[in-house]
Formats: structure tokens, sequence, C-alpha cells
């Protein structure tokens, strides 16, 4: 089981009517590995991640989360998951950080944190704070958990965003643009407790702008470009030496 990959994606198609914007992409995210994903946008990075949690739902190829093959019922536009006991399970273990963080404004952090163990996975509440303090000591927020999201920067946004997902105990961590929508400063912030999250060996896939945190943190990296994987490996070979003229012209564009 150890050595089971936590996500293993093989030929993965998907469509918004007769756009397809993942032509045939493979993806294995093996246990207490870093799996970045760049490339330009519209390339189908953030589409195949909410494909990873279900979130969206593909058209052709297999999906397995821990050796379990989701089932389908279907074909083509009409495919769906066919167990949706099976679908919560799986979305579960592998808890999604937005760009836009997504807490609920009328909750305090510490209540956005707790939430979903609480309502979803029906936690005795006592256990799930303890556990939640800890999570926002982990970010660095500690001090903001009677806080409302309003009175927080972007960062401490994101970081209790993170928090919020790390208290669900999943067995991946999905990370789409997590910095994005913040300025310089407040990126590192959240890009600091990422860099972290890695070094202490949790499953990760990640879809990112910032080429240097996809460079330090990754075991693996996959440019797409237009559905399609154009090129992948590990980090210091697709950065130090790309193959692909796409890949070389979009790091050439990103330092600029």
């Amino acid at each position: 089981m150890a050595d089971t990959p936590v996500i293993s994606i093989t030929n993965l198609h998907k469509c918004y009517g007769s756009l397809e914007v993942l032509k045939g992409v493979d993806l294995t995210a093996p246990r207490g590995h870093v799996v970045s994903l760049i490339g330009s946008s519209g390339s189908g990075k953030s589409t195949l991640l909410r494909c990873c949690n279900l979130l969206e739902d593909s058209q052709q190829g297999e999906i397995l989360f821990e050796g379990e093959s989701v089932r389908w019922k279907g074909e083509g536009l009409r495919r769906h998951p066919a167990d949706r006991v099976q679908v919560t399970r799986i979305r579960t273990n592998l808890s999604m950080v937005f760009q836009q963080f997504n807490l609920w404004a009328h909750m305090t952090i510490l209540q956005n944190v707790m939430e979903a163990p609480v309502t979803v996975l029906k936690r005795d509440p006592r256990e799930v704070e303890e556990k939640a303090r800890q999570y926002l000591a982990k970010v660095g927020i500690a001090d903001k958990a009677d806080a409302w999201p309003a009175q927080l920067s972007g960062g401490q946004q994101q970081r209790a965003a993170i928090a919020r997902a790390l208290c669900m105990e999943p067995r991946a961590l999905l990370f789409d643009e997590p910095t994005s929508a913040l300025d310089p400063e407040l990126e590192q912030e959240v890009v600091r407790v990422i860099k972290a999250l890695a070094d202490e060996g949790r499953t990760m896939v990640l879809v990112t702008h910032d080429m240097k945190l996809a460079a330090d943190c990754s075991d693996h990296v996959i440019f797409l470009h237009q559905g399609r994987i154009e090129e992948e490996g590990p980090p210091g070979a697709l950065f130090g030496s790309p193959r692909s003229e796409r890949l070389r012209g979009f790091l050439s564009a990103t330092a600029a």
C-alpha cells in the first residue's frame, strides 16, 4: 500500500461541449511527493487539478485514488461518477486550496478551520478545535483564531485556508494557484508555508505560476501546453535544460 500512488490518472480527456481542454493526460502523485503543474493560462492546469478532486467530470480516462478506481456511468459528455459515496470519500481525502481563499465571511478563522471536520467527518468538536489551533500555529496565525476573515490580509487568509485544508488530515493537498491573488510580499508568506509542508513529506499537487516555488519544492514537474503534456520530469531537468522549444519559450517569458 505504501508504494501505491495517492493519485494516478491515465489518458484523461476533458471537454466543455465541443472544446477539448485535456487531450489524454497522465499524472501520478506518489505518496510524499510534490507534483507541480506549470503552463500558460488555458493550458488545462486547473482543470486537471479539479478532475483529480472530481470537481469536474472527465469524458475519458482512468482516475485512481490509492489504487481504487473511480467508478463511472455513461459515456462521453454524459459520463459521471457512479458512486456518490465514493466521490465524497475521495474528496474528503484530497483537500483543495483555491486561489481566492474561499473562507466563510460569517465565521471566525477558527470556525472556518473546524467546520468541515465537524460537519462532514462528524469528529468531536473539542478534538477538532485542538487540532485546528495546532494547524493555525503551524501556518503562523495562531493569534488570528478569533478574527474574522475580513480582518486578515490576503496572505493571512490564504494561510488560514491552508490550515483549513490540513485540518481535514487528507492524504494529499491540492493547490490551485495559491499565490496568484497576492502581492509579492504576501506571496512569500504563503510560499514559506508550502515549502515547509513539502519538507514534511506531504503529498501535494500544485498548480503554480511561481517557477521558483515549483523548482524548489517539487519532485516532479509537468508542463502542459494546449491540453497535452509537452514535457515532464524532475525540476532540475525541466528548468535547467528544457528539451522542448515551447517550454524554453514559456520559461523565458515567465523570467522576463
